[in-house]
């Protein structure tokens, strides 16, 4: 059954085809991730299904029993609200739901029979059900704390930053779980903890989705198809982004060989994938299977649980680099010796010491907050330490920044890489290119060139400044989010360019994939007192080794707490092991004695059904003769249920 079903759909823009005779479908359960270059058309996609774009031909058909909801780039809020009160009013809804539920309930506690309040019971328990909606006031709790919310709870929602107010509005779409949900780059402005908990919810509550993303991981593990858009067409796959990029590439194998560039692109992303991925995944099975066989003996030997848990963060904390690796030979750009720094009240590095050498190449990674973007400002020198030593050496930094303060809106794109005139650009592994040669590889068309940088998108000035940053001779590039606002297209380029850097690279991003595909050493902020340590690890193993170690000591609490309960139990004074005799008697008697009331509420319905008996006595007596009997029939069940508790609990 097809929710959405768009078929022949065309749209254009002026001369530009956005969407050529396309057609869509989406059914319930799917996760469909729509991919392709910037300007394609996948926003344009989004914004026909929500009607808020006229197509120009073709038939669109939406089940108009569903809703669907999208999560607005920019959110818009009632004045005066507060987080927890803007969440809240999105929610009556299902409040007014649940309150009808026990309204029903109650009234059923009366009229059992009554058929047509059982179906609107059994309606609103589907409709709740649906929206994972009986324990609301828990899951808005743990929104608001997962989403880095809960400090924010009673602050005015207009107030908060735009990121801030996104995760506020994605965290009522999710409360709210509509029919079909279509999430615009859901990921942005969310750290790698953030992903992993909305990953979470999406795939334990079975949503139906369409969304846009460049977070390959995020694809790979939610998809179940994904669509490409490029010029006007759109193509369909199946799986997520490890099946795209096997699809991708047989398709690409049979095509004409002006898709050369484009194949050995693809080719050397599937690789990494199937290399990194699978290898990873190989290494983490052993551990794992290790780690399972530990928790069953667990309750035996607790010690084991301590024993596995130091191992865990010894191998998380691979201070030495790997073997290999001669440090002596390398260029020393910065020493860190034992520095700290705070920025208002809050202390985000504490006594850490690193050396940084020429081609090391160092992820700075954490959940938002902790001090990773006022670490780069550290190493630009745009802020000095409060403690310690920090010691840079001679050399050049190429700085790329999310507010791209290094281009100048007033200039052209020309202007900004042939700033002397010509139209040539020289690169910093010395080769000498033309300008659209060269800007062609980062997907500009050669009419942007006269393109002022003011009118570009973000995503179009993101591409200028890193292809300016290559046209640089830099020992250090230092970038701040680099694949913020960038295609997943742009991305590849930009990882090939940065993988052929012979300098030093140092960078701060969420994007995990991304980080696992460059970094090979990671400086990682924890956000406890100034902690930051350094790791060698691929950043997704880092992440899961760590979420074992929380799930070890969550698992050691719980059999501290259940050997506390048992050394109480055996120090309390024993207690009764079976049912006393009067208790014993009544138990017995009891199963007849409610089987007769049921008979005899049976007859007392069937006489209310017929007016020869009832008019005998009398239709209030009639009714009256039944309120007792049921009366006491609930009473005779509720003490049989009580007691059979009682025999489980000594049984037990």
């Amino acid at each position: 059954m097809a929710l959405i079903d768009l078929q022949n759909i065309t749209k254009q823009y002026d001369t530009k085809v956005i969407l050529k005779d396309v057609n869509f479908t989406l059914t319930p359960g799917q996760r469909i991730a729509v991919i392709g270059q910037n300007g394609q058309g996948k926003s344009t996609l989004l914004k026909v299904i929500m009607g808020e774009v006229e197509v120009d031909s073709g038939e669109k058909s939406i089940d108009k029993s569903i809703k669907i909801e999208m999560l607005a780039q920019q959110p818009k809020f009632e004045p005066e609200l507060t987080v927890r009160e803007a969440i809240e009013q999105q929610l009556t809804e299902i409040n007014e739901a649940k309150k009808r539920y026990e309204e029903v309930a109650q009234e059923l506690a009366i009229d059992y029979e009554n058929n047509d309040l059982l179906q609107e019971q059994s309606k609103l328990a589907t409709y709740i059900d649906f929206h994972n909606a009986w324990d609301l006031d828990n899951m808005i709790e743990r929104v608001l704390k997962e989403f880095q919310l809960k400090e924010f709870e009673f602050k005015d929602v207009n107030l908060l930053s735009g990121g801030e107010q996104r995760r506020v509005s994605l965290a009522t779409l999710l409360l709210k779980k509509p029919d079909v949900l279509l999430l615009d780059e859901p990921t942005n402005h969310l750290d790698v903890y953030m992903v992993e908990f909305l990953e979470s919810l999406l795939m334990k509550n079975n949503f139906t989705l369409l969304f846009i993303s460049h977070d390959r991981y995020f694809i790979d593990n939610i998809a179940t198809n994904i669509v490409e858009i490029e010029n006007g067409n759109l193509r369909k796959f199946n799986g997520g982004y490890s099946d795209y990029l096997a699809q991708k590439e047989e398709l690409l194998s049979n095509m004409q060989k002006e898709h050369e560039n484009l194949i050995r692109l693809v080719k050397r992303e599937a690789h990494w994938m199937q290399r990194g991925v699978t290898a990873r995944r190989k290494r983490n099975e052993r551990r794992k299977s290790e780690y399972f066989d530990l928790k069953k003996k667990a309750k035996s030997n607790p010690a084991q649980i301590k024993k596995m848990s130091l191992e865990l963060q010894r191998e998380q904390k691979a201070f030495n680099a790997p073997e290999g690796q001669n440090k002596n030979k390398r260029k020393m750009l910065f020493e860190l010796d034992k520095i700290k720094k705070s920025l208002g009240n809050k202390l985000l590095i504490k006594n850490f010491t690193t050396r940084i050498l020429q081609k090391d190449v160092i992820a700075i990674v954490g959940p938002n907050g902790t001090g990773k973007s006022t670490m780069l400002k550290l190493f630009t020198q745009k802020l000095q330490v409060d403690e310690g030593r920090f010691k840079k050496g001679d050399f050049t930094i190429g700085y790329f920044d999310q507010h791209r303060e290094m281009l100048d809106d007033s200039k052209t794109i020309m202007d900004i890489f042939c700033p002397n005139g010509g139209d040539r650009v020289v690169l910093d592994d010395g080769r000498n290119m033309h300008v659209f040669g060269y800007l062609k590889n980062f997907l500009f068309p050669r009419e942007y060139l006269d393109k002022k940088i003011g009118l570009l998108s973000g995503g179009e000035k993101n591409r200028v400044a890193l292809a300016l940053l290559f046209t640089k001779n830099y020992d250090c590039l230092i970038l701040d989010e680099p694949t913020n606002d960038l295609d997943i297209p742009t991305i590849n380029i930009l990882e090939e360019y940065l993988q052929n850097f012979q300098g030093a690279l140092i960078f701060v991003s969420h994007d995990r994939y991304f980080v696992d595909k460059i970094a090979t050493k990671l400086f990682v902020f924890r956000g406890i007192d100034g902690l930051v340590e350094e790791s060698y690890q691929p950043y997704t193993e880092y992440l899961e080794v760590e979420k074992e170690i929380k799930d070890l000591e969550e698992y050691e609490k719980e059999l501290q707490k259940t050997s506390q309960n048992e050394e109480k139990k055996k120090s309390q004074p024993k207690k009764q092991n079976k049912l006393s005799y009067k208790d014993q008697v009544e138990y017995d008697k009891l199963p007849d004695e409610i089987e007769e009331l049921e008979n005899k509420i049976e007859e007392i319905n069937n006489c209310l059904a017929n007016p020869k008996c009832y008019e005998q006595k009398g239709i209030v007596v009639v009714s009256q003769e039944l309120e007792e009997v049921k009366s006491v029939y609930e009473t005779k069940v509720e003490r049989f249920l009580e007691l059979e508790e009682l025999i489980e609990s000594f049984n037990s």
